[in-house]
């Protein structure tokens, strides 16, 4: 029998790299698109052109270079999808400053250690973000003890209303002082820092992630090319500006196609989702799964026309093959390609394609990106062969600089080979097929072993969201006296449907796979559940860490039945679950 051939896939190369900065590619679109719109801030009520997003951005630069920032200073950015945001972006990566975009999820502490550890040398601030207004943070940050463990923040800009605090900047008065201050001399390069992106952080303390122009700007003209984006695309981008899904798939892909892109709110919402569709005309939805599984429920609810849409991007987080039939026949949605990847790889490493028949669509997330190498690899670094389990390593341009500050960190998870190549481990347990096409088991760290036996969360998950009652499902590992690890799955039952019973479920499994896979524990999400929603980070994926502890806090009492031991009382996990 023939040996498989090994587990080592690389894209290819037919379309050179694109060696522009950000200003360089705006000052182009600019000229060749003049007054076309190319961003309409739905719930704002404001659309901008092409060559009026260059001019604002002309003047937010000349404002950063008369408050003191240069070349390669940090500029920090919390606000929800608007104007503001794009024009910040634009005005820092002209002069060749780095942005670093904060998690509107963040509280006050993690602004506070982000602006630290980045350096950051100046803060934009919004006072509100949907109907959260954020005075406390610009309190937290006026403090003296906040303000002396920050030497290198300068300013705080406040975007919107004056907050309750006397020592900032309205952002209003701060582009006032953009006189004509001539821009450096000195030219941005590709290879320049233009975000610093932080990781999500859903297991330890986020890292800060160093994305170049090189990086960023060529993940979102091949993500374009796979979509077919071309300039008359209308692109509908919910996820939000603060994550690289928004910001690089989002704007910069609409930017280096010619289009147009929809910014439905400042935060989610699915309804404004669909008016904006519906109004826009949108020819193109990007989404998280629990984004679009909102909008489905409210698309059931109150009926839009979303006639215009061809084609839509899923990723973020794992994507339920049912999700697909849901979405072509609750929205009308012709074909959803799926996109694999994390921060570190600028950010899409694999994705499906328009040409990809349904299945595939369904069942992987495609074949690895233009110019972009893949391999699966052991536990000891080898490659495996095609149809094995391993790790995901990936190589080629889209790998970040490293870790702003943290050289422990870039070595543990970047990696030379005997060749000289660099490769990043992604953390995550894979198979690449004999046709090349990806497919994605989970997280290594969330890998469930019970009683010796590895157990892939994603599979269960996918079994689970199969049932026709079921709405969303997350699967974690639980402390068990027995075998080490039980399976726990959080189930939300679709609105219309009363929750089957937890036997049903746990048969449902059992049918479907092995009977070690099926949950020993079941909690339910919604009305009565353990929670009303899912615990989500500010990206909108499940919070697996959060519910991981929900569950081992709410089975205590019956593991201490099994161990004689007395429970631990949680704060944390009581404040979690209340």
């Amino acid at each position: 029998m023939a040996e498989l051939p090994l587990a080592w896939v690389e894209g290819e190369i037919d379309h050179p790299l694109t060696h522009l900065t950000l200003g360089q590619l705006l000052h182009q679109r600019a000229e060749q698109f003049g007054d076309k719109v190319i961003a309409v801030f739905f719930s704002q009520g404001v659309r901008i052109s092409y060559t009026h997003l260059l001019h604002r951005g002309i003047r937010v630069s000349r404002a950063l270079r008369n408050v003191g920032l240069k070349y390669k200073d940090c500029v920090g950015i919390m606000a929800g999808n608007c104007l503001e945001y794009l024009e910040i972006f634009v005005g820092a990566a002209l002069i060749g400053c780095s942005v670093l975009p904060l998690n509107t999820m963040y509280g006050a502490w993690e602004v506070q250690n982000a602006i630290k550890k980045s350096c950051c040398r100046l803060l934009f601030l919004s006072v509100t973000i949907g109907s959260r207004r954020l005075d406390e943070y610009f309190e937290f940050l006026d403090s003296p003890v906040v303000r002396s463990s920050l030497p290198d923040l300068a300013q705080v800009i406040t975007i919107g209303d004056r907050p309750n605090v006397s020592n900032t900047t309205i952002y209003e008065d701060f582009l006032a002082f953009s006189c004509d201050i001539d821009l450096p001399s000195h030219s941005v390069d590709p290879s320049d820092i233009l975000s610093l992106q932080l990781t999500s952080g859903t297991s330890g303390e986020a890292k800060i992630s160093m994305l170049t122009h090189l990086n960023l700007l060529n993940n979102a003209y091949f993500i374009g090319q796979a979509l077919c984006l071309s300039a008359d695309d209308i692109l509908c981008c919910p996820p939000p500006l603060f994550h690289s899904f928004g910001l690089g798939l989002g704007f910069l892909a609409t930017l280096i196609h010619g289009g147009t892109i929809v910014l439905p709110s400042d935060h989610f919402n699915a309804g404004l989702t669909l008016d904006s569709i519906a109004i826009e005309h949108c020819t193109t939805v990007y989404g998280t799964p629990t984004m679009f599984l909102a909008e489905l429920e409210a698309n059931a609810t109150q009926q839009r026309l979303l006639t215009t849409l061809q084609k839509g991007l899923v990723g973020a987080s794992p994507v339920p093959p049912s999700l697909m039939d849901r979405l072509k026949e609750g929205m009308g949605i012709p074909v959803m390609l799926v996109a694999y990847g994390m921060t570190e790889t600028s950010p899409v490493t694999f994705t499906t394609r328009l040409r990809d028949n349904a299945a595939r669509r369904a069942t992987t997330v495609g074949q690895v990106m233009p110019h972009t190498g893949a391999k699966i690899v052991d536990q000891q670094g080898r490659t495996l062969h095609r149809g094995e389990r391993g790790e995901l390593c990936i190589s080629g341009y889209a790998l970040h600089r490293g870790y702003f500050n943290n050289k422990a960190k870039t070595d543990e998870v970047m990696r030379e080979d005997d060749n000289r190549v660099t490769w990043l481990y992604t953390g995550n347990e894979a198979i690449l097929d004999q046709e090349g096409y990806c497919h994605i088991l989970g997280r290594t760290k969330d890998i469930i072993i019970r009683g010796g036996e590895n157990l892939f969360p994603a599979e269960i998950e996918s079994c689970l969201l199969k049932h026709p009652s079921i709405n969303d499902a997350s699967v974690v590992g639980v402390p068990d006296p027995k075998y080490g690890e039980a399976v726990a799955c959080f189930l939300q039952a679709l609105a219309d449907c009363a929750h089957p019973d937890d036997k049903e479920m746990k048969q449902w499994v059992t049918m479907r796979m092995h009977k070690s896979i099926s949950p020993q524990h079941i909690f339910w999400v919604g009305t009565g559940g353990i929670c009303l929603d899912f615990p989500k980070t500010g990206s909108g994926k499940h919070h697996k860490g959060i519910m991981k502890d929900m569950a081992s806090q709410s089975l205590q009492p019956m593991i201490c039945l099994f161990t004689g031991k007395r429970p631990a009382h949680s704060k944390e996990a009581a404040i979690t679950q209340g």
